[in-house]
């Protein structure tokens, strides 16, 4: 029976696992990438690609359905938990089994000064007792949590961000992997005395958890949202492919 993998993409182990798939695919089977169509100017994976939302649970249920969907590994990034409630919903209904990929999140070391804390709005709570000169990474949509404080923002996104957002504010359009070397860099020149970040895992921007140990930054580290029961998790595209 011919497989055709529907991945909830965006992120960078979608895209290795689009590749993975690309290359292990019978020629029959097919493997389309979805991204939510959120960045500008996306890094498109390997293979058939579709841009944008799918309309909720039931425009989700319809396009496994119409597509004939075999096949849904949702690949989001870790604090998309909408969509990944979405695909649990969708899956359930339409008997379509559902893996979610999600690397592991990141251990504290020794050195490391973090404060974990359960969601961004905890998160501005606890942050003028830590600092006055943070430097947010958190994404461009979720400076709202941080618009009301009087502290100086360093913020980073691949996009601008959108509004509303702190009063004080410095803004640093970049995109990941980053350099421990660089990321020391910023955190001196802009003085920055506090980092919060998404515990969102991986290599491509774990460089600024090191600068933030060598500097003594403490950080606020805001823990992912829970899974949906019931729904197989693997670590890695390769864990991925081998469920499949």
């Amino acid at each position: 029976m011919p497989r055709r993998v529907l991945i909830l993409g965006g992120t960078s182990d979608g895209r290795a696992l689009a590749e993975l798939l690309r290359s292990r695919s019978g020629p029959s089977d097919s493997v389309v990438s979805s991204l939510a169509g959120r960045v500008r100017s996306p890094r498109l994976p390997p293979g058939e690609v579709r841009i944008g939302g799918f309309g909720g649970i039931a425009g989700l249920v319809a396009y496994l359905r119409e597509q004939a969907v075999t096949h849904v590994v949702d690949a989001t990034h870790p604090f998309a938990a909408g969509m990944t409630a979405h695909a649990a919903a969708a899956c359930a209904q339409t008997a379509v089994p559902l893996t979610i990929l999600r690397r592991p999140g990141w251990t504290a070391q020794p050195g490391d000064r973090w404060h974990r804390v359960s969601s961004l709005a905890a998160a501005a709570e606890v942050l003028p007792d830590l600092g006055s000169r943070a430097f947010l990474t958190t994404g461009r949509q979720d400076l709202a949590a941080f618009a009301g404080l009087d502290l100086w923002f360093l913020v980073r996104s691949v996009d601008p961000p959108d509004p509303p957002v702190p009063a004080r504010m410095h803004s640093i359009l970049a995109r990941g992997p980053f350099t421990v070397d660089g990321e020391t860099a910023l955190l001196r020149k802009h003085a920055v005395d506090v980092l919060v970040t998404k515990d969102s895992g991986g290599a491509d921007t774990a460089a600024k958890l090191t600068a933030a140990r060598a500097l003594g930054v403490p950080v606020v580290m805001v823990d992912r949202p829970p899974l949906p029961p019931g729904v197989p998790v693997v670590a890695t595209p390769a864990e991925a492919v081998a469920r499949l």
